[in-house]
């Protein structure tokens, strides 16, 4: 049976600022900048719907092998963002977490983060959170790393453990993930935790995804059937 209900939690794979920049002559720097100005009007709509998770994928462990100049200007991006944003989002009671590394990741950027995150500790209307040098693979791999260190029988080791162990600790899995730019794959996006979730592709580049194709995200998501295994 289709149930009509929204999801709890939305992970969105942010692709396509590039070809967004690209398709009108601009650097790909302009793109991402772009790309980073939306975060604002996805969170809005979000909170609008009473959405309580939403995860962005923002830099990917992978990301580190493209040019050195688009990686700096990336990160300068995201620290302007964060400036930028930090205010609207205490004020409407957004949450921010970090997923990934945080260590490899310049230190302004590492110290801004880390200022939102203890800013906004307490609110509880959307926790935002924003995945920066992080993989999926690489999530798994530390999570094993951590039982193995802390001498964790084998036989004590579950489903529910492991998940205690990974970034999303206290998150739950994502209902539905959107990758818009049109490409359908994960690209080592949240593995373990998509396990059930229904996946949305769209042409859309990440700039542009704006309320109409969120809406129509939602409307497919409502109309699918979620039997986790079962009939």
């Amino acid at each position: 049976m289709t149930e009509a209900f929204y999801p709890r939690h939305i992970a969105i794979i942010m692709d396509g600022n590039g070809r967004w920049a690209k398709r009108r002559g601009l650097p790909r720097l302009l793109g991402h900048k772009a790309g980073g100005d939306n975060i604002h009007r996805v969170v809005e709509f979000c909170l609008n719907q009473g959405i309580k998770y939403l995860t962005l994928y923002a830099f990917s462990t992978e990301n580190w092998k493209r040019a050195l100049d688009e990686v700096t200007g990336i990160f300068n991006i995201l620290t302007h963002v964060i400036d930028r944003e930090m205010k609207y989002f205490h004020q409407a009671k957004v949450k921010l977490k970090h997923l990934g590394r945080l260590d490899r990741v310049p230190q302004e950027l590492q110290q801004k983060i880390k200022e939102a995150i203890e800013l906004t500790k307490d609110n509880t209307r959307l926790t935002l959170c924003i995945c920066l040098d992080y993989g999926g693979r690489a999530e798994i791999v530390e999570a094993v790393r951590r039982l193995m260190a802390q001498g964790i029988p084998p036989q004590s080791i579950d489903e529910a453990l492991v998940a205690q162990y990974l970034y999303t600790e206290g998150i739950p899995d994502p209902d539905l993930i959107i990758r818009t730019g049109g490409e359908m794959r994960l690209s080592n996006f949240l593995l373990w935790q998509a396990a059930y979730a229904e996946l949305y592709f769209t042409p859309t580049l990440w700039p542009d995804l704006g309320e109409k194709e969120m809406e129509e995200a939602l409307l497919n998501y409502r109309e699918r059937q979620r039997r986790f295994g079962g009939l």
